[in-house]
């Protein structure tokens, strides 16, 4: 089993962003779509020590309908640290995120209408 550990921090703008642990020299990486390597990864030492910033961008051909899914290998002993899964598209339609997502739209939207309403009526 690896030594690495992966903790995911956030993900903006396309980049997708973790915390390695468990090694104190800087960790070899691999990470795959459709067993094709991404290009741009980088791992840059972070604030605590024996903690290094992994920084994976999100290819163009990784967006697309469905569930698509990046994996994060420990690239010195072969094995699977992690992954990103990226949902999107008509094939969430009965997906319960989807279905809360839209919820919320529609919240806010009625929102606005009932304040708007408030204060026409005042």
């Amino acid at each position: 089993m690896s030594t690495l550990e992966l903790t995911k921090t956030t993900m903006r703008m396309g980049v997708w962003q973790g915390v390695i642990t468990g090694v104190a020299e800087t960790p070899s990486v691999e990470v795959t779509h459709l067993d094709k390597p991404v290009e741009g990864v980088t791992i840059a030492a972070h604030n605590a020590k024996n903690t290094w910033m992994l920084s994976v961008p999100i290819p163009p051909d990784a967006i697309a309908d469905g569930v698509q899914t990046l994996l994060i290998i420990d690239a010195t002993r072969k094995e699977q640290i992690g992954h990103i899964t990226l949902l999107a598209g008509d094939v969430l339609g009965d997906d319960i995120r989807a279905e809360m997502d839209l919820l919320r739209a529609e919240l806010d939207m009625l929102k606005r209408a009932f304040r708007r309403h408030c204060l026409e009526t005042m």
